[in-house]
């Protein structure tokens, strides 16, 4: 059985989703601070948070859990500047309090979430996985201190894992039974698409003075079930004998802040009005990733990788299945 902590979140419901089609049996755990029990369609639920050593033992008591997905993170850049205490405390204690409970029950495999926020501010475009981690925020920050960690548990406790370094993720289950929902909402694209459906005045562009094709920041945008589907290449690999590694997951090809507001308006059919705003602090200016190394190495491939597709299918959900699931 595969642990999936944080599985009633965003890419963690998905993972879980794609997971139990594919025949895996699953338990998720999560607190629901940021997470909906009703994106819990598939495998067991537990309420539960990573601060409370017992609830995770508990977990662990209960279920033969083999291997763990880690999703669970408090993801806010901007807080995280403002508020790095709840930064390290959430994510980094809380991941340690799971690894002890890992450790105890003698289970060896963990796949982790990591970011391309771990880099900082790219000296180079596509950023590889030997690119120098040099985190310009608390929550970058924490999760460089978690792959630390975990390179120090298998060097300890022959405890393998994989980092799995995402570029921006997007988009929506092509079936819209789950989508992209943040309380708060910080991410463009459901940002975006909120305006297109009259719940939001406008779009703030945060900058537009970079040193870009067109002023606005530019990133790498990888759908949400490319992202679960290298979940379960990861651990089949692990489980076969894979070594502990870190992969990049993006599209290798970044849009503009600009491109990506067009692109939605093309889509939509809706004119979706847009505000000049400064720049946000921790925001680096250009963030395109190459997934080469685990496209050679473990044969994934994007099947979403097209923008326009990425934008339909969070369009999709956001439009329609999204206003049943909020009222459940």
């Amino acid at each position: 059985m595969i642990l999936v902590v944080g599985g009633a979140g965003y890419i963690g419901s998905h993972t879980n989703k794609l997971l139990n089609q594919r025949g895996f049996k699953t338990v998720v755990f999560d607190n629901l601070v940021f997470g909906h029990r009703n994106f819990v369609k598939w495998g067991e639920f537990v309420l539960g948070d990573l601060n409370d050593k017992k609830q995770i033992r508990l977990c662990f008591e209960k279920y033969p859990i083999k291997a763990v997905m880690h999703f669970s993170a408090f993801a806010f850049v901007g807080e995280s500047i403002t508020d790095p205490y709840k930064y390290y405390q959430n994510n980094v204690v809380g991941t340690l309090n799971l690894l002890a409970v890992m450790k105890e029950f003698n289970v060896k495999h963990f796949i982790f979430s990591s970011t391309c926020a771990t880099y900082g501010v790219p000296e180079k475009i596509p950023i590889t996985e030997d690119h120098v981690q040099n985190p310009i925020n608390p929550y970058g920050k924490s999760k460089l201190m978690i792959e630390t960690i975990l390179k120090d548990f298998d060097d300890a406790y022959n405890m393998k894992h994989v980092n799995l370094r995402y570029f921006n993720a997007a988009g929506a289950d092509p079936d819209a039974e789950i989508g992209e929902w943040h309380t708060p909402e910080t991410h463009l694209i459901p940002l975006i698409l909120d305006v297109a459906t009259g719940e939001r005045e406008n779009i703030k562009i945060f900058g537009t003075d970079y040193n870009t094709s067109d002023g606005t920041c530019v990133r790498d945008y990888i759908h949400v079930n490319d992202l679960a589907s290298a979940h379960i290449l990861v651990f089949e690999y692990l489980l076969s004998g894979g070594k502990s590694d870190s992969f990049n997951l993006g599209n290798g090809e970044g849009y503009s802040v600009k491109e990506v507001i067009e692109m939605a308006r093309n889509i939509t059919g809706k004119d979706i009005p847009v505000i000049n705003w400064e720049r946000r602090p921790g925001d680096p200016p250009n963030l395109v990733g190459s997934a080469d190394k685990i496209k050679k190495t473990l044969g994934w491939e994007p099947k979403y990788a097209e923008l326009n597709t990425i934008i339909k299918t969070a369009w999709n959900w956001h439009s329609s299945s999204r206003d049943v699931s909020r009222s459940l």
